[in-house]
Order: C-alpha cells, then structure tokens, then sequence
C-alpha cells in the first residue's frame, strides 16, 4: 500500500481516512485492468426501445435521458453538427459598433417569387430603419391589414422570427440527469466544488468545447478529474463516445459523474447508446 502511495496511485483524503484511488490510480485501472460489463437484458431493451427512429431532437433527447437513467450520472449528448453550407450570396453591411445580427428562415405555407421577396425587404428598409424591433412591431401591426393576403403573411412570419431571435435559448446540447449528481456523496460532500459543477452545465461552453474532443477520437474516450482541464471537473469522470450520421461524425453522448464510478459498467453503455443513436438518426 505504501508503494502504491508513493507512486501516486492511492492516497488519504485526510488523516483519520483510509487510503482511496486517486485520479492516476483510476486512470491505470481504466487503461490496464478494467474488464467492461456488457447491460443486461432489460437495460438493452430499455436502450433499442428508446431510441428507435423518430424525429432527430427527440431521439437525441431521448439519449440523454436514457444514459442518465441507467448510470444515475449526469447524461448529456451534443447536437448533430450542421453541414456546411454552399456559398449563395454575400453582402457586407455597415455596423454601429455593438451592431448585432440575427437570422432566422422563415417557414411559409406561400412561395414567394424574388420580385415579392424584394418588395417585402424594400417595404421594410423604407419603413423600419433606426427602429428597434419592439416599434417595428408596434407600427407594422396597423399597417399589416393593408398589405394584401400573401405579404400579409410573409411580414407576420418575419415579426415571429424576429420574436424568437430575441427569446431564443438554444443550447449546443442536451443534459439530463444533473441532480442525480446530489446524491454521490464524493460530490455532495463538497457544496463549493458542487456549485462549481452545476455552474459549468449552466454556462456549458467549457463542457461543449470538452465534449468536442471526442470528435476528433474513435470510440469511447475517459477524461478523468483534472484531464478534462476544466476545474470545475476536478473530482469527476466524462466518459463520451461520438456518434454518426450516415457514416460520418456529427456529434458527441456523454456520461459525467464522480471519479469513483463503476467504469466497467458506464463505457459500455456509453458505447452501445452511440451506436444505437448512430443507427436511429442515419438513413435507414
């Protein structure tokens, strides 16, 4: 035990305390020892029966909860990334200097021609200029009736995406389970660390950028306590995966709970649920 001390591997949180693996320790039992557990039956199932194909957001919603019920951790699973999009058409505006852009597609039952989507865009810059949308709103409501029906519409769903620009609170990712993380005492223990933590899934860049990583690695990737880089990560394990769609990579599923967890068992479900999210969200 001495040896292993010295080396690094154990250690004693304080002196009446015994001896527990530290992050190296854990990450030479991942690396040399570990014998992964396959789920079960019932977990399987619980898994193929969830994430059957279906609607992308909520399969990957689904995801997340399912690796949340079944570690008792935290579950979180990044969004499929976008494919790039094909130059078609560039302007270059004049900004104030806190200037800010927003752009939203608009959704119509009416196809408009260029000539009416011109006009509308013409209505608009003639009218709205140094307004903030609030007065834009307020002083095309009345003005609105006028137009005649399709433009009608077209203005509607401009001020609705316009509505959702200012309210939007889209996130990179979707995490399920982060109060499940209150009852590991490892974590519970320490309120400051703790806060720390649920600071970080609020705030969820410095999460996002770690689970990025994972894009850039095959199959399951261990970040333990402080590999992550992250502090607020310190006295916990992501244990991610990437998935696919239609053979190429497009995101991230990840598993967050104390260093002490039961690795042999979380990899593998971490794993398969890739694997089976992959399967949902590609062409059949």
């Amino acid at each position: 035990m001495s040896d292993l001390e010295e080396m690094g591997f154990i250690a004693s949180p304080h002196t009446s305390a015994g001896r527990i693996p530290t992050p190296l320790g854990y990450r030479l039992f991942v690396d040399t020892l570990l014998t992964v557990r396959q789920p079960d039956q019932q977990e399987m199932s619980e898994l193929q029966g969830g994430l059957m194909p279906d609607q992308p957001q909520r399969v990957i919603s689904h995801a997340s909860n399912l690796l949340s019920q079944l570690t008792q951790f935290a579950g979180v699973v990044v969004a499929p990334r976008r494919q790039q999009p094909r130059i078609r058409q560039i302007e270059f505006l004049s900004l104030s200097a806190d200037g800010d852009v927003q752009n939203r597609i608009l959704f119509t039952q009416h196809i408009y021609t260029s000539s009416e989507l011109i006009e509308a865009a013409n209505y608009l810059n003639q009218h709205c200029l140094g307004l903030d949308f609030e007065e834009v709103r307020k002083r095309l409501n009345d003005e609105l009736r006028q137009l005649r029906g399709d433009m009608t519409a077209l203005m509607t769903a401009a001020m609705e995406a316009g509505s959702e620009a200012i309210a939007d609170t889209s996130t990179q990712y979707v995490i399920s389970g982060e109060k499940n993380l209150l009852g590991v005492h490892d974590l519970s223990s320490n309120m400051t660390n703790l806060r720390r933590l649920f600071d970080l899934f609020e705030k969820r860049t410095g999460l996002a950028h770690l689970l990025e990583l994972s894009h850039r690695a095959e199959g399951v990737q261990v970040f333990i306590g402080g590999e992550s880089g992250i502090a607020s990560l310190d006295e916990c394990s992501v244990v991610t995966a990437p998935y696919e769609v239609d053979g190429s990579i497009v995101g991230t599923i990840g598993v967050i709970g104390p260093t002490r967890m039961a690795y042999e068992r979380v990899i593998p479900i971490v794993d398969i649920t890739a694997k089976l999210l992959s399967s949902a969200l590609s062409t059949p």
